[in-house]
Formats: C-alpha cells, structure tokens, sequence
C-alpha cells in the first residue's frame, strides 16, 4: 500500500463516526497488558477517543506504572479489596486524549510576557495606550520596544498605522511591533532609521515597505522587509526565559494541551529546549519545525524522539507568502479590495523547490506556509517536485492551507500531503475575507470538509499568538463555523464545517500523525503515553455554542497529573 493510499485509509477510519446518523463505537476491551502492571484505574467516566479501529466511548481506562495506557474498556474489572491499585474516581466527567496544536509558536507566547501585548486592541489610540503603559514599568525602560497583536481591521477606518503614531509615543528607543499575523512590522522613525530605510530603499523580494503620498517608508512593512529592521533586534531580546517557558506551559496545560508544533526555530533554540527538558523537563510535548535558513549539516540527523517522547525535531518551516489581512497572501488573481496587487509570493518556483528538495534529502518533514491560492499551489508543485512519484513517506504537509484554487482541493490526498490548519482562523477572517477574495474563491478558502472528503489528512492548531491557544475555540470553529458571539447563526460556510469526532480526531491523532507520532501519543490505546484531560461538559453531546467555554478540570501527561482546577473530582482511593 503507497504511503498516499494510507492517509486515505487513516481519514476514512475516523469520518465514519461523525456521518449522518452514525453512532459511536463503545469498546468493550481494546488489547490489554497484564493487570498487574496497572498501577492507576481511572474509573466512572465519559470517554471518547479516536483508534485505528474507530471512534471509541469508553468508561474506564488503566495506566501502568510506566505512564502509558494498559486498558480501556466500559468498566474497571473487578479488584481485590488489599489489591495496591490505585483507582480515581472520575465523577462521570468527559475524558478525551490531551489535545495538540499542530501549529504554533511557543517561544512568541512565552514572550508576550515580556513585551508589549496589542491583542485585542480596538483602535490605534488604545494601541498606544497599552505601549506608554508598557513603557511605564522600570523593567521595560531600556533597550528596544517589541511587541504584537495589533490588527488593523479591528479599528475604525481599518487604515495601517504609521511611524508618526508610534513617535507620540516613544521617539529615542526602536520601536517594533508585529501584526497579530506576523506577517507585518509596525515600526517607529528611531527603528527605521536604525534598518536604514529611507525614501530610496527598494522593497525586498517577498516584501513591500509601506510608504506615504511622498513615497517615504510610512513605518509598515510587510513581510520581508520586516527583516530590514528586525536584524538589528539583539539575539536575547527575542528570547524567553525559562521561568517564561515554564508559566506559558503551565498555562497550556490548563487548557487542555499536552503537545505543540512549534512552527519555526533556531538550531541554538532547539538546543535550548533540549538542555531544558535533560535538566528537568516540561510537561509538554515538543514537535520542532526548524527555521528556513538552519543549518541542516551543522544540525545534524533529524531527533526522531527524545525525553521520552517529549522532544522531536524532524522538520523544517519554509514560505510560500504572507498572510491575507496584510494582502501579503498570494493570489492567482488580483485582490477584489486592491485590484493592483496579487500579494506576494516570498521566493520563485526553483529557489522553493531548491529548499524543499534540501530539507528532504536530509531526512526532514517539509511544512511550508502558504495561504493564498498562488502559494497554496507554489508549495504542492515544490512537495510534488521532490516526491517525484515516490510515496509521502517523510509526510510532508502545508501550513495554513487557508485558499486554495478548487483545482488543486484534490492534490493534497493525491500526494498524501497533510493540512496543517486552524480552524479558528476562519472565523476570525470571515469579515474580510470575501472582501479580499471574493464569492467564487473562498469556496476554496477554510474547506475542511471538501478537503476532508476527498480523503486529507488535516491536523488542527491554533497559530497562537496569531489566535488565542484555547483549543476549544478551535473546536467550537471547527464544528460551529461561527464566532464566540454564535455569528453567523447558520455559521459561515457551514457546509465546510467537521463533526465533533472529526474534529477532535484532528487535535489529537490526526495531529500525531502529522508528527510522525501517532503510535505513542494522539489516542488513549494500549501502549500508548496517557496523556488525557478531563472536562467540565460532554463536548460530544452538549449544544454546540457551549463547546467553545469548556473549562479543563484535570491534565494528565504520561499518567501524571500535571494540573487539577480546585473543584475537580478524582482523589485517589488507596
């Protein structure tokens, strides 16, 4: 069987639960290990898991000493009363496997402690007032300004904001802030001065640099050009502490997650992380995207699995384009909000192609972000230019997928190439954009369930910091297609949406498999790492607006708890 014929297989095994009157499967005994090796009985609960059999419920499950699943079934059996077995009682909560984000940027988060935080800010004025309250802080008066989270589609008139608005506010320190997206810099004169962008400076291939009616740099740049400036911001200043790396996770943890993708990172990062989790670890699980421009030879091998599966780096982040609410997304056509601009693609066929083909005969996953219908198709044409007929066998996928040309919806399953997306990210666009793309392309745009039927593999994140790292916001958009608010009530789009199992399947095993993971992560079967979480409400069951206010009441990494909230059941009986 051709590594493609197996995605197809892998999807069709998890879609058949969600169907039109399709019920779930309830496990009798899925294979066990000898009972006595089972040191934990999690009992009295809702569980749901999806398995290479099917999409399970279940009501029990046993965890050995070793931290991975012995048993799941209806009920425990029956023990003896002086039997050493430690039994929690889960209070007929929900239990699902921990979630995974399949793509995010752990390090940008943990630095959001740390920098000016513009998420949510709803005009430019409350932007700057968040800036001079930064600048307040004693910690925060030396050395460059950075930041991110602004959006200018949430504020009146929607315009990009300017160096001028930026130097009311701080003049002698550079002042860098990026997108909600990342995909622009908001920068001040002292930061322009200092990447020395003037009047003359062209834009950079795969950039463009914002200018006034007098053609002089307005202080955003998009893309590329971002780097004029950005290389001038000191290496340590872009790091996050480790106390930072530790809070962020803890708060992960707290909401459901137990492994993330990270989409792009240093070799000197990597190795950070490494140290960290040989010194005393983290209750998380690591996938590692290395940046465009690592050194692959100095890297070395690819790390399959360290720290008991905790820490893998076995691929390499690469670009297509930019984002679509910078207009830096490319697209086959023009833009319908800006005819003259067709975005921007960050580099040609043969110089993708070149990087792609690099990272694959050095035994690394490709996953290259593209977003517009243009880059969407540059990266499939470079995936299938080093496939060269050959299986998928290193599962390289594409990030984002967010518009693709209704030509190219079946390529991916064709190639076995998996979806990397984010179903928040529709609901976040959905007010601009048709806007940018009009009625007849975003029939390709966010198209789960085309992509889903014709047999994807699609992984589920968030993009966090782009998106809040809730993944049942996730969730919720994945089911709903609507909003926190429930808008648009019919939910936009909904025949793109995924039912509950497919959509849980997609942050959990689907996203192991995206890693190269799914035999010891990503479901609750025996043998498997029990990494699970335990819920407030049955996400199965419940109507679906409330899927996206689920709170986490127990996370369990490797058959540990790692966070209980103080009204969650489960003590243990001796």
């Amino acid at each position: 069987m051709t590594n493609a014929s197996k995605l197809l297989r892998f999807d069709r095994l998890f879609r058949f639960a969600g169907g039109p009157g399709a019920a779930l499967l309830l496990c009798a005994w899925l294979p066990t290990a000898a009972a006595q090796t089972t040191t934990t009985w999690i009992t009295n609960v809702s569980g749901y898991t999806p398995t290479r059999s099917g999409f399970m419920a279940f009501g029990a499950m046993g965890i050995g000493a070793d931290g991975r699943v012995t048993h799941i079934g209806r009920v425990a059996p029956a023990m003896d009363a002086d039997s050493k077995i430690r039994v929690v009682n889960g209070g007929g909560l929900t239990l699902i496997p921990g979630l995974i984000d399949a793509h995010a940027h752990l390090l940008s988060e943990a630095r959001l402690l740390r920098e000016v935080n513009l998420v949510g800010a709803t005009s430019v004025d409350e932007a700057r007032g968040r800036i001079a309250d930064f600048l307040e802080d004693p910690e925060h008066r030396e050395g460059w300004v950075l930041g991110r989270g602004w959006n200018q589609v949430l504020w009146p008139g929607k315009a990009f904001p300017t160096a001028a608005d930026l130097d009311d506010v701080e003049r002698q320190r550079p002042v860098f802030l990026r997108r909600i997206d990342g995909h622009a810099g908001w920068a001040n004169s002292r930061a322009l001065e200092i990447g020395g962008i003037t009047k003359d400076t062209p834009d950079p291939v795969g950039g463009r640099i914002l200018r006034d009616e007098n053609g002089a740099a307005s202080g955003v740049l998009i893309d590329t050009a971002m780097d004029l400036v950005g290389r001038h911001i000191p290496p340590e200043a872009l790091l996050p502490s480790d106390r930072d790396l530790r809070e962020t996770v803890a708060r992960l943890n707290r909401e459901g997650l137990t492994g993330v993708h990270q989409a792009g990172i240093s070799i000197a990062q990597a190795r950070r992380l490494d140290r960290l989790y040989a010194d005393a670890g983290l209750p998380m699980r690591l996938y590692l995207m290395l940046d465009a421009d690592a050194d692959l030879a100095e890297f070395g091998a690819p790390w399959r699995s360290r720290h008991d599966d905790r820490l893998a780096a076995r691929a390499v982040k690469l670009y297509a384009d930019g984002a679509l609410g910078s207009r830096g997304a490319a697209m086959l056509e023009p833009y319908l909000d800006e005819p003259t601009s067709r975005g921007l693609l960050f580099q040609t066929d043969a110089q993708l192609n070149a990087a792609a083909l690099r990272a694959h005969n050095a035994g690394f996953q490709v996953g290259i972000h593209a977003i517009g219908d243009a880059g969407n198709r540059q990266a499939l044409n470079a995936i299938e230019a080093i496939l060269d007929g050959a299986d998928n066998r290193l599962r390289h996928r594409i990030e984002h997928v967010q518009v693709l040309s209704l030509d190219d919806l079946g390529r991916l399953a064709s190639m076995g190439v998996i979806a990397s997306m984010q179903p928040v990210h529709a609901v976040s666009d959905k007010n601009m954009a048709e806007d940018r793309i009009g009625p007849q392309r975003i029939k390709g745009a966010y198209a789960w369930r085309s992509l889903l039927d014709r047999g994807t593999v699609i992984a589920a994140g968030s993009d966090f910091p782009v998106e809040l790292s809730n993944p049942f916001h996730g969730l919720h958009a994945a089911i709903t297609r609507r909003d926190a608010d429930g808008n648009p009530p019919a939910g936009w789009y909904r025949n793109e949406a995924m039912t509950r199992p497919e959509a849980l399947t997609a942050y959990t095993l689907s996203a192991a498999y995206a890693a190269h993971q799914e035999d010891v992560v990503g479901s609750l079967e025996p043998g498997k790492w029990a990494d699970f979480i335990l819920l407030d409400r049955n996400i199965m069951t419940v109507p679906e607006q409330h899927i996206r206010d689920t709170r986490v009441l127990q996370t369990w990494v490797s058959g540990t708890r790692v966070f209980a909230a103080p009204e969650a059941p489960g003590k243990a009986a001796p």
